[in-house]
């Protein structure tokens, strides 16, 4: 029997990057401030590991102008949902 703790994605070990897809999982198009709002992280703790999420492949970005004000807003991807389903699914297997 596979041991499931080895298959944890270690992208997903910090709270504010499991808290990011975790909202991202269950929403389309969430904004930066919603995000830091939901998780209280500070701009540039959320920031970074958002960068990270992004440069694994497993969300997506979309800046835009809002009454003239930037908004970015993120999105999780086919490769983020299925890296994250494992995750839980290991997750899931090792609690049973």
């Amino acid at each position: 029997m596979d041991n499931p703790i080895k298959k944890l994605n270690k992208d997903f070990e910090s709270r504010v990057r499991l808290g990011v897809m975790s909202v991202l999982s269950v929403n389309e198009w969430v904004d930066f401030n919603t995000l830091k709002d939901l998780l209280e992280v500070t701009d540039g703790n959320l920031a970074s590991h958002i960068r990270s999420l992004e440069t694994s492949g497993y969300l997506e970005v979309r800046k835009q102008f809002v009454a003239r004000k930037p908004k970015t807003s993120y999105n999780i991807t086919l490769k983020g949902k299925k890296a994250f389903s494992e995750h839980l699914s290991a997750l899931e297997a090792l609690l049973k």
